[in-house]
Parts: structure tokens; sequence; C-alpha cells
């Protein structure tokens, strides 16, 4: 089996709440995930990148972070699509990284990049900072029309979420 194979396994046990099988997958796979994860071949970081999320592996979020960081647009898409999934139910990963993505988001060479950083900003917390460079981004006719409708979607939903924060 090879990773990539692996995680997706482990996806399909996280969404069917197994538990206990994923640690077990996790325990099986974690030093091949790490491995790859500091490979020199761009797409065997970008699968380990990517398994991270698949597998839940909230214990790798630090290497995720790296991933963030990665010379290989490939790779820091990846750990935004991890990181996106595993921030869906705890926004502490987002804001953990919070600078980071706004500097992706805006200022990002690759376009994909730079949308996938706007929709993991979505599960974060609704700071002002944020809700100012997505609006910001929205605006900006400049930019590529995915990215500006991206951002403004994101924009509205961190204003509504932090209204019913404060109602």
């Amino acid at each position: 089996m090879t990773l990539a194979e692996a995680g997706a396994q482990a996806d399909e046990l996280a969404q069917a709440g197994d538990q206990r099988g994923l640690a077990d997958l996790r325990a099986k796979w974690a030093d091949d995930i790490e491995a790859s994860a500091r490979g020199a071949d761009y797409r065997e970081r970008a699968v380990a990148y990517r398994a991270i999320g698949q597998f839940r592996f909230r214990q790798k979020l630090e290497l995720l972070r790296r991933g963030l960081d990665d010379e290989s647009p490939a790779c820091r898409g990846s750990a935004l699509v991890s990181l996106e999934l595993m921030s869906r139910d705890a926004p502490g990963d987002v804001n953990a990284v919070r600078s980071l993505l706004h500097r992706l988001a805006n200022a990002d060479d690759n376009q994909a990049v730079r949308r996938l950083a706007v929709v993991c900003l979505r599960n974060g917390s609704p700071h002002r900072d944020t809700i100012a460079l997505l609006s910001g981004i929205a605006d900006d006719d400049r930019q590529e029309q995915a990215l500006r409708d991206a951002a403004g979607r994101v924009a509205a939903s961190l204003r509504k979420k932090g209204a019913q924060r404060q109602a």
C-alpha cells in the first residue's frame, strides 16, 4: 500500500468515526509520513502533507506548518488542503498560522495557493485584520476573479460569524 492509498483509507476511517482503526493506521504510517515530508522530491512531500490531513494527524501540525513554507506550490497547496480539513472543527489550527495564511493569501506567486489560503481563513476566528485583508483582495480589480470571489465569500462569512458572537 502506498502512502496515498493509506491516506485515503485513513480519511474513510475518520469519516466513519473509527478512531481505533485510525489510531492503528497512524502508528503504522507515522514514520513514513515524516520521512516523505522531508524528502527531496516535491511530489513525495505533497503526498505526505496531504496525508497529514487525511490521517487527522494533530501531532504533525508543526510538520504541516513547514509545508506551508515549502518552495513547491504543490506542497503548499497540499498543506493548505490538510489544514483546512483539520481546522473545520478546531479553529485554533488556523489561528496558530494566521500571519502565514495572510502572507500566502495576499502575496503567493501561485493563484491556486492564494485561493486555498483564503479558504483556510474561513475556519479561523473572525479577526478584523483577516476580514480587512480579504475585503481588500475582493475589491482589488487587479486580482484574478476566482480569488476575488473566494475572498469576498470568506470575508462575508467571517463578518457573519463575528456578528453572531457579539449577539
